[in-house]
């Protein structure tokens, strides 16, 4: 190796050294300045325990004065099994209760659910949501999408399409009986509904009749094939033709089996999801409250307390502060 070949070799080297000091040195400088940033907060906030600790104070007393004077309402869910819609018509459609409930329209709302103006009035609000499922199938309901924060490109958990949650907010929990038949009868009125219901019940019928005789079809070709293979049993000299034989009539019968199995799962829907919709979970009794004090204290603790330390930060920086206002 030449000199000049050395030479530019231990540059390289030096120079590799050096940037690494300088990252440990800069890495070294920031934990250094987060550790100093951190025990100025930690003296900082023991030096003033006792204006924190009243706006903690005074967030948990108005949390409980607002529990005290507010109404009480209630949340409860019904979930329910689309059995002619597809859950992307069905939830825009549930959700125009919602949207009269935003506009305060309870007249248009009395007259769409069938229910007296005072039951209207103590029920707060009416929203429909998606499922999220889970699983290998996806046909495991994991959480409801309240917030309509699902990412639709997510192919771990995904929508559910044979179901969906409809959530009320109501004041009197005497009456979830009877909004919940008020919701139903309200799908079941849509004209639009009703043909497409119509229509699948028909085509369902039709299927059936073409399964049965196909059905019967195959049982007669199995019956053949059957006397065929007796036949050549007796005729046959050699093992392999009757083997051969026997896996063509059991191709017959899982031919047969399959179709049973469809037959099986329109008859479900036949009889046990004939309706436009089916309930699979009842409106459930709340145990409690929803807007409780712990409602009203996750939202009023932390609010008085951010006020309180950002004035307490204002109060103690308040010459620096005063000195870059006379400057700028």
């Amino acid at each position: 190796m030449t000199e000049s070949s050395q030479n530019k070799t231990s540059t390289d080297e030096i120079d590799l050294l050096d940037l690494f000091r300088r990252m440990g040195r800069t890495i070294s400088r920031w934990a250094s300045e987060l550790g100093r940033a951190f025990l100025i907060s930690v003296v900082f906030l023991l030096r003033r325990w006792i204006p924190l600790g009243l706006s903690l104070v005074a967030g948990v007393g108005l949390s409980l004065y607002m529990k005290l004077t507010s109404e009480s309402f209630y949340t409860s869910d019904m979930i329910l099994r689309g059995n002619a819609i597809p859950n992307a018509e069905m939830i825009p459609y549930i959700n125009k209760l919602h949207n009269f409930f935003n506009e305060k329209n309870r007249p248009v709302l009395a007259n769409e659910l069938f229910l007296e103006p005072n039951v209207v009035k103590n029920i707060i609000d009416i929203n429909a949501f998606w499922i999220i499922g889970r699983g290998k199938d996806r046909v495991v309901p994991t959480e409801v999408d309240y917030v309509n924060s699902h990412y639709v490109y997510d192919t771990v958990n995904i929508r559910m399409l044979d179901r969906l949650d409809i959530r009320v907010k109501i004041k009197s929990t005497q009456e979830l009986t009877l909004l919940q038949n008020a919701i139903i009868s309200y799908i079941n009125k849509d004209s639009l509904f009703q043909q497409k219901n119509r229509l699948r019940l028909r085509q369902n019928k039709e299927l059936l009749s073409r399964l049965d005789y196909d059905i019967l079809q195959l049982d007669s070709l199995q019956k053949v094939k059957y006397f065929e293979e007796t036949r050549s049993r007796h005729s046959s000299n050699g093992g392999q033709m009757i083997f051969l034989q026997e896996q063509k009539t059991q191709l017959v019968y899982t031919d047969i089996y399959n179709l049973y199995a469809r037959k099986q799962s329109l008859e479900i829907d036949r009889d046990l999801y004939k309706d436009i919709v089916t309930v699979i979970s009842d409106f459930d009794l709340p145990a409690k409250r929803e807007n409780g004090g712990l409602y009203y204290g996750k939202h009023y603790i932390p609010l008085f307390f951010v006020i309180t330390l950002l004035l307490l930060i204002i109060l103690a920086n308040r010459k620096k502060l005063k000195e870059v206002y006379n400057k700028y």
